[in-house]
C-alpha cells in the first residue's frame, strides 16, 4: 500500500495531560505525526485535536484503535478523503532592507494576500493563512531573501457542509 498524509480529527474530554497520553501512544508504536493542532472544540469540555500522519491505510486504521483504547477519545475521523476545509497559520520573519523591502512586500501581499504584523530596519514579519501548500509556496518564494524565523501552528481541518459533524452525538455520549 502506497504511504501518503492523512489528517486524524480527534475530539478528547478535555482533561490535564490528554495530549501527553495521545502523543505518548504514537511515540511507543514509532508513529510518526508531522503535524499537530489542538484547541477547545465548541461543546464545553471537549478539545479537538489534528494530526497529520504518515502512512498506508493499515497504519491510519492501526492509529485509530489504538486512539480509542484511551478513556479520554471520544471520536477519531480519517477526513483525508473527505471535502474539507485545510487551514494552518504561519508567522515568518524575513531580512529585508531598503532594496528588498518592496519586493517582499510585493510578493507577499499581492500574490499570498499576508498581512504584515512587525517591520524592523532590517526584517518584516509576516503572517499566513491558507492550505499548508500555499504557505510552502510562500516560503519558496521568500527563502531567497534570507528567513530568519518561521512559526507555524500545525494543520486544522474541518469537514465541508451543513451538518454539525459529530459533536452532537459525542455530547450525548459523554454526558
Amino acid at each position: 500500500m502506497p504511504t501518503r498524509s492523512h489528517t486524524l480529527v480527534v475530539q478528547v474530554e478535555d482533561h490535564p495531560g490528554v495530549l501527553n497520553r495521545v502523543m505518548s501512544l504514537f511515540r511507543q508504536r514509532g508513529f510518526n505525526v508531522d503535524s499537530v493542532a489542538v484547541g477547545h472544540a465548541e461543546a464545553p469540555g471537549i478539545s479537538r485535536m489534528t494530526f497529520v500522519i504518515s502512512g498506508d491505510d493499515k497504519i491510519v486504521e492501526q492509529v485509530t484503535k489504538q486512539l480509542y483504547k484511551l478513556l479520554e477519545v471520544i471520536k477519531v475521523n480519517d477526513v483525508t478523503g473527505e471535502n474539507t476545509i485545510q487551514r494552518e497559520l504561519a508567522l515568518i520573519k524575513v531580512n529585508a532592507n531598503d532594496r528588498t523591502r518592496a519586493d517582499i512586500m510585493r510578493i507577499a501581499t499581492d500574490i499570498f494576500r499576508a498581512r504584515f504584523v512587525d517591520a524592523s530596519p532590517d526584517s518584516l514579519t509576516l503572517e499566513v493563512t491558507g492550505p499548508s501548500d500555499k504557505i510552502e509556496s510562500l516560503l519558496t518564494m521568500i527563502r531567497p531573501y534570507g528567513i530568519k524565523e518561521v512559526a507555524r501552528t500545525g494543520l486544522v481541518a474541518m469537514t465541508r457542509g451543513g451538518g454539525t459533524g459529530t459533536l452532537s452525538i459525542v455530547r450525548d455520549a459523554v454526558a
